[in-house]
């Protein structure tokens, strides 16, 4: 794991990995079909893909995928500036461990694809700890030692200090008490258990069971669907989400000039920094100054 340190806080590093890229063929094949100019590409592929045979396209068109470079790419991004042809090639990129805070700014950005881990879907955890915690402990005011520890080995937030995570938790946990309260016992329970952990609940359990025990059972029996419905208000800036990003080359090339920059919130550029790491260079070289691309890749 990965760490900076920003205004005395901890945070983590996100993780990105490139799980496919189109290739620079099809935006080639494309300048070439504005300006009907097959026949001065370097690429042999190319040349060939103009033939009026279907045969011979699909001959060609596993290397036109392969194509690393095109000099008229080059020239159309650098010299005209024209990066329409750009939105052919693709990129999609697993990224794992950013903040709400990130994916609030990431989502701003209109063209691209973007599947993100449902935080209603996927709070069960968190809420059968704390169920877990006020069944054993009803009358407490503060979490317990056991509670606090649990939350914190689930690695929920993108800070690293354990301190202050120990204090997002106790807010966490007084929070959901305090609702509980004003909810009611039994609709708060209701409404955050399934049927069938209620089920095991309402059973005789032995007066042996420990908090850790109940949690263990609730975790192993059918969860509620939903159960961030009522609780997602817990949730901070610093809570840990991964996504599914996929961006065309000419909404990447804009999204960098946002967010790789000295101006961006400092959690995004860190963002950006690894996600340039993760873009196979061929595809930098369209879009970034050569002096860019060498302060992120050493």
């Amino acid at each position: 794991m990965q760490t900076e340190n920003k205004g005395g806080i901890n945070y983590e590093l996100p993780q990105v990995l490139l799980l496919q890229e189109t290739g620079l063929g099809t935006c080639e094949l494309a300048a070439r079909t504005a300006y009907d100019s097959f026949s001065q590409s370097e690429n042999h592929c190319i040349r060939e893909f103009n033939a009026n045979s279907k045969d011979v396209m699909g001959h060609e068109l596993p290397r036109v995928n392969a194509i690393e470079h095109s000099d008229l790419l080059d020239n159309l991004a650098w010299t005209y500036f024209h990066h329409s042809v750009l939105e052919h090639a693709n990129l999609t990129f697993l990224i794992k461990g950013i903040s709400r805070g990130v994916l609030q700014e990431h989502a701003r950005h209109r063209i691209q694809g973007i599947t993100v881990r449902s935080t209603r879907y996927t709070m069960s955890g968190l809420i059968n700890a704390f169920n877990a915690d006020k069944y054993i402990n009803r009358s407490n005011i503060e979490p317990s030692e056991w509670f606090v520890d649990t939350i914190l080995n689930m690695n929920m937030f993108v800070t690293v200090n354990v301190d202050y995570n120990k204090l997002q938790i106790v807010d966490i946990w007084k929070k959901l008490s305090l609702q509980k309260r004003l909810y009611g016992d039994l609709q708060f329970t209701e409404a955050t258990l399934s049927k069938e952990q209620l089920n095991w609940l309402k059973s005789d359990l032995s007066a042996d069971l420990t908090s850790n025990d109940i949690f263990k059972m609730l975790e192993t029996l059918k969860k509620k669907r939903n159960v961030g419905d009522l609780v997602k208000h817990v949730v901070n800036d610093n809570w840990k989400v991964d996504m599914v990003v996929t961006m065309n080359l000419r909404a990447y090339k804009n999204y960098l000039g946002l967010r790789a920059v000295g101006s961006a919130w400092f959690q995004i550029q860190w963002l950006s920094a690894e996600m340039i790491k993760a873009t196979p260079r061929k595809y930098l070289d369209l879009i970034m100054k050569q002096d860019a691309i060498n302060k992120h890749i050493s």
